[in-house]
């Protein structure tokens, strides 16, 4: 199915209903390929200790400033 969505002035989209009502997850991993933006539900469950993703980035969470560990972790559990 595809359906047309538009993006806020603040840039955020909404996956209708009826597409989040077929995974059991709040979370989703949006991929850039360069061409397009490939979403997915994400099941931390699933996720292999070897495999790698970005939980926080400076550039895009926190306008290029570092942060201290203590904040960081604060987010981190925040997040789950």
């Amino acid at each position: 199915m595809i359906t047309i969505v538009k993006a806020t002035s603040k840039g955020q989209i909404t996956l209708p209903a009826k597409w989040r009502r077929n995974f059991d997850t709040d979370r989703y991993l949006v991929k850039d390929t360069g061409k397009s933006l490939e979403i997915s539900p994400l099941d931390l469950s699933s996720i292999v200790e070897r495999e790698e993703y970005t939980v926080f980035d400076a550039l895009r969470d926190n306008k290029g400033k570092g942060m201290k560990a203590n904040d960081l972790a604060r987010l981190l559990k925040k997040s789950l």
